[in-house]
């Protein structure tokens, strides 16, 4: 893999598309995570205008800590980069009032509070953009935008561009090392951040980011019966996921009205 060289690609890539959309930069938000941490840097090397935003809701210490290093090593390092922190945890509480939560320990209602905490950074981080003129930076890998779909559908799923969703998390490392990002968010478990409790990616999805890479390079090719052992069980895992990401990613279904009906 020639990090060097997809460095220069996405930098000039990310540059080209802001000046033919007329913008004047690029809007990110920082979590204290690995992807965050690339897709801001390969924006911050493009010498536009770059914000960078940590938008915490009830977030851990270390994932703080993490993100506000980040920006302070981006600022040390890049003239073109600003940066803000909104706390968004008084926003969420009440939200959570609003809608009448009423046992915030149902599976599902722990879902669906864990995608707001997503969307309600999305609408943040679009607010900036339309202020500043700004494109919202997407911060998805190849894994997670195309594979298992792990991402919230109108929060950090709604991007104006991606510039790392053709990696795999290996190759979002591998860019890492040569973005000389901070040793402690290299070496962070991958986490969401939108729980309570310190749940990484690999314990939500029940495989390992290699394990999936795995899955995702042989399921066009193979079928769960020629697999056994944990083989089986991680090619289970990635298909159902696959499976049920589909509406995230595929247009939106128009219901199609019969001409002779319309005259």
């Amino acid at each position: 893999m020639q990090a060097a060289a997809i460095i220069e690609h996405i930098v000039n890539w990310l540059r080209d598309y802001a000046t033919q959309s007329n913008c004047k930069g690029f809007v990110v938000g920082v979590s204290g995570g690995i992807d965050s941490a690339v897709a801001s840097t390969l924006a911050a090397q493009t010498g536009l205008p770059t914000l960078v935003l940590e938008l915490p809701i009830h977030q851990k210490v270390n994932q703080i800590a993490r993100a506000q290093e980040h920006i302070r090593q981006l600022k040390s390092r890049f003239s073109n980069i600003q940066s803000n922190s909104i706390d968004l945890t008084s926003t969420f509480d009440s939200f959570t009032i609003a809608v009448d939560v009423a046992d915030k320990n149902e599976q599902q209602t722990q879902l669906a509070l864990a995608n707001a905490r997503s969307r309600l950074r999305m609408i943040t981080l679009y607010y900036y953009a339309q202020q500043n003129g700004l494109l919202v930076v997407g911060t998805g890998n190849k894994i997670e935008d195309f594979g298992v779909g792990f991402f919230t559908k109108y929060g950090d799923g709604g991007v104006d561009l991606s510039p790392i969703a053709d990696l795999l998390k290996s190759q979002v490392y591998a860019l890492a090392k040569e973005l000389n990002i901070d040793q402690k968010i290299i070496d962070a478990p991958p986490t969401d951040g939108l729980w309570d409790t310190d749940k990484t990616d690999e314990e939500q999805i029940g495989a390992t980011y290699p394990e999936l890479e795995w899955a995702m390079s042989i399921y066009d090719t193979h079928k769960i019966d020629d697999f056994t052992g944990r083989q089986r069980e991680v090619y289970a895992i990635y298909d159902r996921y696959h499976r049920a990401m589909q509406h995230k990613i595929n247009p939106i279904p128009v219901c199609k009205i019969p001409p002779e009906l319309l005259n």
